[in-house]
């Protein structure tokens, strides 16, 4: 198999086009004496279908 017919060289980015990098923190922390979150409607339900399962 060939090449391009005309291949493309390598450029240098046109002066203040590179990339500026930003450390943005992105994780939450929660205290430890917070209640847990009540569960929403899926996770009730496939509790509930475990916990029928698992008397059968």
């Amino acid at each position: 198999m060939t090449g391009p017919s005309s291949p493309r060289s390598e450029h240098s980015p046109r002066p203040g086009v590179t990339w500026n990098t930003q450390l943005v923190r992105t994780e939450t922390v929660i205290d430890d004496t917070t209640p847990d979150p009540q569960p929403n409607r899926a996770a009730r339900r496939a509790h509930a279908r475990a916990k029928r399962k698992k008397n059968r």
